[in-house]
C-alpha cells in the first residue's frame, strides 16, 4: 500500500508541475496579448501624468530644461485674477449646462418609451448630435449659426427681430457654448431609456388604479427607480462638462471671446501651456482640476446618499 502511496504522490507532482507549467505559458500568452495596452498605459498615460506632476513645481518653457521652484507655481494660482474668472465662466458653464441637458435627455427619453414607431430611427438621429457635438466642425457650424449674419439672426429678421452678435456680445456669448452642451444630450437620453425599460409595468398600472396622475407617478415612480442612473449621468455629464476645451477654442478662436466671456478653465490651461510657453504652470493647473473633479466627485458620491434609492 506505501509503494501504491507514493506512486500516487508521484503522479500527482507530476500533474501540479505540469499544471504549473501550463498556466505559466497561459499567463505568458496572456502578457503578450495585453503588451500594447501596457505599452500604451505606461508610455501615454501614466508616464505623462507623473512628469506633469514634477512639471508642476518646475518653471519650464518647453525650450530649456525644467528648473524646480517648489511651490511658486501654486502662490501664482492664489493671485492669478485671469485664472479666477475662467474658473467662474467654467462652474457657470457646469452648473447651468449640466442640469439642463440631463433634463432635455430624461424628457426626449419618456417620449421615446412610451412606444413611438421608428424608435431606432429617432434613437440614432437624437444620438448623433453626441456624436459630433465635440468634434472641431460642430463648433464651426455653430460660430457661423449665432455668427451677426448667422442662421439665427436671418430668422429672428423675418419677424422683424434685430439678433445681436451672439458670440461677439459678452453677455450672449457663453450661452450659446451652454446651448451647444445641451444639444448633445443624445448619450444620457440613450441610458436614460434603457433604464425607463427597467421599471415594471406593474407599478404604474397600480399607481394608475388608485387614480394617480401622471406627474405623480412621475414623482414617486419613476424619478426614485430611475435615480441611480440620474446620479451616473450627472458624475459622468459634471466631468464632461470640466473637460470641455473645443468649442470654446473654436468659437472663440482660441482668445477665450469678448471680455473672456468664454474663456473656459481648460482653454486658459492651453494657452498658458502652449500659448505662452508656460509648461510649468498650466502642468500646476491641470493638477488643480483634477483635485477639482475630484471633489465635485466626492461630493456627489457623498449627497447620493440622500436622494439615490437603489433595489435591494
Amino acid at each position: 500500500m506505501s509503494a501504491l502511496g507514493e506512486l500516487r504522490n508521484v503522479r500527482k507532482a507530476r500533474g501540479d508541475a505540469a499544471d504549473r507549467k501550463a498556466d505559466t505559458r497561459d499567463n505568458k500568452v496572456a502578457i503578450l496579448f495585453l503588451a500594447p495596452w501596457l505599452v500604451g498605459l505606461i508610455g501615454i498615460t501614466l508616464g505623462p501624468v507623473l512628469v506633469s506632476l514634477y512639471l508642476a513645481f518646475t518653471n519650464y518653457n518647453l525650450l530649456q530644461a525644467p528648473k524646480f521652484t517648489g511651490l511658486a507655481n501654486i502662490q501664482r494660482m492664489l493671485g492669478d485674477e485671469r485664472l479666477a474668472h475662467s474658473l467662474g465662466v467654467t462652474f457657470v458653464y457646469v452648473a447651468v449646462g449640466v442640469p439642463l441637458q440631463l433634463m432635455a435627455a430624461l424628457a426626449l427619453a419618456i417620449l421615446l418609451d412610451r412606444g413611438v414607431r421608428g424608435l431606432p430611427v429617432y434613437r440614432s438621429l437624437l444620438y448623433l448630435p453626441s456624436l459630433l457635438g465635440a468634434s472641431v466642425a460642430i463648433a464651426v457650424l455653430w460660430r457661423i449659426i449665432f455668427g451677426s449674419n448667422g442662421l439665427v439672426n436671418v430668422v429672428l429678421a423675418r419677424f422683424g427681430i434685430d439678433g445681436p452678435a451672439w458670440i461677439a456680445d459678452p453677455k450672449t456669448a457663453l450661452s450659446t457654448l451652454i446651448l451647444l452642451h445641451v444639444w448633445t444630450f443624445g448619450a444620457p437620453m440613450v441610458i436614460f431609456l434603457a433604464g425607463l425599460r427597467q421599471i415594471p409595468r406593474e407599478f404604474y398600472e397600480a399607481a394608475s388604479t388608485d387614480g394617480a396622475s401622471r406627474w405623480r407617478q412621475f414623482r414617486s415612480i419613476t424619478l426614485p427607480l430611475l435615480s441611480p442612473i440620474i446620479f451616473f449621468n450627472l458624475v459622468l455629464g459634471i466631468i464632461g462638462a470640466f473637460q470641455s476645451f473645443t468649442q470654446a477654442f473654436v468659437v472663440s478662436g482660441g482668445t477665450g471671446g469678448p471680455s473672456d466671456s468664454t474663456l473656459f478653465y481648460t482653454l486658459y490651461l492651453y494657452q498658458q501651456g502652449f500659448g505662452n510657453f508656460q509648461m510649468g504652470y498650466a502642468s500646476a493647473l491641470a493638477w488643480f482640476l483634477l483635485v477639482i473633479v475630484g471633489v465635485f466627485t466626492a461630493l456627489n458620491f457623498w449627497a447620493s446618499k440622500f436622494w439615490v434609492f437603489y433595489d435591494d
